[in-house]
């Protein structure tokens, strides 16, 4: 197999149509990756497909190109030919912005329904009768029981991308109805970067013969990737971050925390350092998060402070840097494991351990593969505090590797100490300022129409006051 696969050039080897290998080109996909190879020629054979490769890895062409081949060959396609599940709103729209790309010689259409925009206009598009549906779980099945004439009963392809989210407690009850709902007789592709019991469960639930291609270990990253990680005291992480940012300059750069509040607060205090950083959150309408999202691609600002609603799927081709400005975790099952510990100390279950440890490492593969993607470099680097450390060790353990330390003089690390002080005391006073007024019911963050009001916070609109 590795002796063909070598032997495979171009998309048009893959027994593609024509006019898709000219796609891929205008594209500047000149040669198809891994997953692609292995994939697409299955998928042909009109087999189920389970794809297990790292993120950053062509997923999204891998099912997108059978899909559409497909269509091209019905001799009546019907509308509503397939529909892909993602986890994010924004993994969604990027989802359709591929299909309608490969397929604008064919007259592809395509629908997005994710939450965050009006019902009644995702009915109009629906009401053209779109060949492919591309949305999140909840907002699928919320259509699929309220619009008037929406049913996929003729549904040929259904798609699981980034299966292992879509298993959360967030969206297997809606994914679980969904299934209900369409046609047995169908061609099933599950993708993920990472492989868990869940996803192993549902393939045995909704697939038929799948053939499972693994072009990634369970949890692994791409050899383009240099990993590290600095140790370092709680009291400066700022600094270590405004120093490793500072070094990188002409780079952008994703950095990922915990909550939605430290994400505003880490931008307000890099700006206030004269540094481009805008942040990414749920707290966020779904108007800002796209329009935040826009300027860091379009290199308005290099620096995208964010949670992980942006750790997945999102194809975002010039990250050069990932920095973890805090350790993932999975805050519902803390609080879980915590109401456990102190309610039945003798009832406290390995399982719950089991599954916060999956959580913690899925979430680091996919964060860290915001970067190095479809063959080119990237850097990670992670920021180890005392209190993270244990986390950080499973990690390493998960991926296998010993990282080495991220190189810095503390001493002249620490000289930025005065400045960065400074700035935070100013970030959390504009929070503060800002957090007096509570949102009344139904209206809109004011965040983000532009950059400069953004970080002015005029009016005093954020929803919530910055907590410690």
């Amino acid at each position: 197999m590795e002796e063909e696969n070598e032997e495979i050039k171009t998309f048009k080897d893959l027994g593609l149509a024509e006019s898709l290998v000219e796609a891929c080109e205008k594209l500047g996909w000149k040669n198809p990756l891994k997953i692609q190879i292995e994939a697409i020629p299955l998928a042909l054979e009109g087999k189920d497909v389970i794809g297990l490769a790292q993120t950053g890895s062509g997923k999204t062409g891998a099912f997108a190109l059978p899909i559409l081949h497909a269509l091209l060959e019905a001799p009546r396609p019907n509308n509503f030919f397939a529909c892909v599940l993602s986890p994010t709103r924004e993994l969604a729209i990027q989802i359709a912005e591929q299909f309608e790309a490969l397929g604008s010689e064919i007259g592809v259409k395509c629908a997005v329904l994710v939450g965050g925009i009006d019902m009644v206009q995702q009915s109009i598009k629906i009401a053209k009768q779109p060949h492919i549906i591309v949305g999140t779980p909840g907002r699928v099945l919320d259509h699929l029981k309220h619009t008037k004439g929406f049913s996929l009963n003729r549904l040929k392809y259904l798609v699981l991308d980034e299966a292992d989210r879509l298993l959360n407690e967030d969206f297997e009850e809606s994914l679980n109805e969904i299934l209900q709902m369409i046609p047995r007789e169908r061609r099933t592709f599950l993708f993920s970067a990472t492989m868990t019991k869940k996803v192993q469960k549902l393939q045995r639930v909704c697939l038929r013969n799948p053939v499972k291609i693994e072009a990634a270990s369970k949890y692994s990253t791409v050899d383009t990737l240099k990993q590290q990680y600095r140790f370092l005291p709680a009291k400066h992480k700022d600094c270590y971050l405004v120093y490793i940012l500072t070094e990188m300059s002409g780079s952008t750069s994703m950095v990922f925390t915990r909550t939605c509040d430290a994400t505003r607060l880490l931008a307000l205090i890099l700006r206030n350092l004269g540094l481009k950083a805008i942040p990414i959150n749920g707290h966020m309408s779904q108007s800002k998060r796209l329009g935040a999202l826009n300027k860091f691609k379009s290199g308005e600002c290099n620096i995208l402070l964010c949670t992980d609603v942006a750790s997945r799927g999102l194809d975002i081709p010039a990250v050069d840097m990932v920095i973890n400005y805090d350790i993932p975790t999975n805050s519902k099952s803390i609080t879980i494991i915590i109401k456990q510990k102190f309610t039945c100390m003798t009832h406290y279950t390995s399982k719950l351990t089991q599954d916060l440890e999956s959580w913690k490492k899925t979430d680091y593969i996919h964060r860290v593969g915001r970067t190095a993607r479809a063959g080119r470099s990237g850097v990670a680097i992670s920021l180890v505090n005392q209190y993270e450390l244990e986390w950080y060790v499973q990690i390493e353990k998960l991926i296998d590797k010993k990282l080495p330390e991220y190189p810095a003089q503390e001493e002249e690390v620490l000289l930025l100490d005065e400045r960065v002080s400074e700035a935070k005391r100013l970030a959390v006073m504009k929070m503060k300022e800002s957090g007096g007024k509570k949102k009344r019911r139904g209206e809109e963050d004011n965040d983000g129409e532009d950059i400069d009001k953004y970080f002015g916070l005029k009016n005093g609109k954020s929803s919530k006051k910055f907590r410690r």
